[in-house]
């Protein structure tokens, strides 16, 4: 039910902007006559704008198209053939790192090929077909371009503490922080993998019903995301064991191992609805207000008082703050009601947070126990809902 042609000529349309762009950086590096790791490094940046941005294009077309199963193939082939590749030049002995950002570059091309043969009655038309879709052009520039800047604060909100904590401490520190950062972002690879079928899912749900299956997913994803955070002391004894040296910086997974429950609750739910209800100037404003705080928290943790452990829960902190401020928005959009569940999550946190901070892991293992329990019971007929309407869903 696509328009084809339409597709044709943006596809075609966004390959050429694509191309001129990368050759604008490309000649200003070499005016610029930068030192030739650099230029390298960028002039393949640019080689990649090309392939990635032009690869999105089709990715999202199959994503929105509900062609989950050809989305996840080009997705892991990059990885896989990437892994690969580096894998054959470390068997060899090669440690040319340029060898190993064009391997980089070679498995998306590979990739590219793959999602133009999977809409290839999108991208292979006659040329008389293509025409200068100048209106369609400002229309996805005026939507794009929000959920890009949204995108971009999204990921400054921690990165400006990162850079913060690597401003003010050395090499050591900033790399014992990114691991904890890294293995909790782990964890949200699963749920992202999700939430690739939720946004198709809801655009083809009546807009009076989005609000029951918010609910209903809601109290879903909390009982499991809240349950994930059980993995959190093996994660850490195995952490310990693999890597002694860094038994020390595996204390800031207590601060941000939470991130989990928000940064989940954040991508799967609440960005979700907020696109499908075309919401993504609310997206931008809420991220940018969380990026405002984060320079301002950035300066008083790393600058004026210069302490780590307050830099890091900073993190948490900005990461609370947005998903909260979202979903009151939202809740607001759809007249539901989560101020109780929006509580008991923080208490969650908060027990969490302490337990893994003050006390010994065999104490705060039992404390988080008995705590999600309780939690349990006191949604227990939320979840007994929960069950009931998506039994009712699966078979719809």
């Amino acid at each position: 039910e696509l328009d084809k042609r339409l597709f044709f000529s943006q596809f075609y349309m966004l390959f050429i902007s694509q191309i001129i762009i990368a050759l604008i950086v490309i000649l200003s590096v070499n005016i610029l006559e930068f030192e030739q790791d650099k230029l390298f490094i960028i002039q393949m940046t640019a080689v990649c704008m090309v392939i990635m941005n032009v690869n999105y294009m089709l990715l999202f077309i199959l994503q929105g198209t509900n062609r989950i199963k050809e989305y996840a193939q080009i997705t892991m082939m990059d990885r896989v053939l990437y892994c690969l590749i580096i894998i054959f030049f470390l068997f060899f002995g090669v440690r040319e790192y340029k060898l190993m950002v064009v391997a980089d570059v070679f498995g998306k091309f590979i990739c590219l090929l793959f999602a133009m043969y999977y809409c290839r009655d999108i991208v292979f038309q006659k040329i008389s077909t293509f025409y200068l879709s100048i209106k369609e052009t400002i229309d996805n520039i005026n939507v794009g371009i929000k959920l890009m800047f949204s995108n971009i604060a999204s990921m400054l909100i921690m990165g400006v503490v990162r850079f913060g904590i690597e401003n003010t401490w050395d090499v050591t520190t900033f790399a014992k922080v990114s691991l904890t950062l890294s293995v909790s972002n782990l964890m949200m690879v699963f749920i992202n993998a999700i939430g690739l079928i939720m946004f198709p899912l809801l655009r083809r749900t009546d807009e009076e019903r989005l609000s029951h299956i918010y609910i209903t997913m809601r109290d879903f994803l909390m009982v499991v995301l809240l349950g994930m955070m059980m993995l959190y002391y093996p994660i850490r004894v195995l952490l310990m064991m693999w890597l002694p040296e860094y038994t020390d910086s595996l204390m800031y997974m207590a601060l941000l191992f939470p991130m989990c429950i928000y940064e989940g609750k954040m991508s799967l739910l609440i960005n979700t609805y907020l696109k499908t209800l075309r919401e993504e100037k609310a997206m931008l404003k809420v991220n940018l207000i969380a990026l405002g705080f984060a320079l301002i928290l950035t300066f008083i943790t790393t600058i004026l008082i210069e302490d780590l452990n307050l830099a890091i829960l900073s993190i948490m902190i900005l990461l609370v703050f947005r998903c909260i401020s979202a979903e009151i928005y939202l809740s607001k959009i759809m007249n539901i009601s989560v101020f109780r569940d929006i509580i008991l999550e923080i208490i969650m946190t908060i027990i969490f947070i302490l337990g893994g901070w003050f006390v010994n892991p065999g104490m705060a293992v039992v404390i988080y126990a008995l705590s999600y329990v309780t939690y349990l019971f006191i949604k227990r007929k939320d979840i007994l809902s929960t069950i009931n309407n998506i039994k009712l869903l699966l078979k719809a």
